[in-house]
Parts: C-alpha cells; structure tokens; sequence
C-alpha cells in the first residue's frame, strides 16, 4: 500500500527489491496492491503485484499466518 506500489522494476546499487520480489513470488509468497495507490500514481496492476481491494487484504489477514506490510 502507499509507496510500496511503485516497488517492482526498483533497482538499488545495496538492494535489488525487484530481485527480491521476483524470488519471494517464486517461492510462492503473494503479493497484494492497494487498487486506489495504484491510480492514483497512474500505475497498472502486474502478475507479480495485482490489484486488490480492501477485503482482499482483510482476507489475507485472516487466513495468514504471517503478514509482511511496507
């Protein structure tokens, strides 16, 4: 949510966050991307980032047993 949705193609010479993202979706983590920070920064959803909702985030709350935000 907020500025984490401009993290994808994101490239640091300390952190490759792209890198990272692309590891924890292969390792089967999901991602979730806040529909109105996305317009809101003219951006699209991705297959590694997709929109959600509110309930979707709620929902994945609930059924996690560990949640990561930035």
């Amino acid at each position: 949510m907020g500025e984490a949705v401009e993290c994808e193609g994101l490239t640091h010479d300390k952190y490759n966050v792209d890198a990272q993202l692309q590891a924890f979706v292969k390792e089967g983590g999901e991602l979730l991307a806040c529909g109105t920070c996305l317009k809101s920064r003219k951006l699209e959803d991705s297959t590694t980032c997709p929109i959600s909702t509110m309930i979707d985030c709620v929902q994945m709350v609930e059924w996690s047993d560990r949640v990561i935000t930035f």
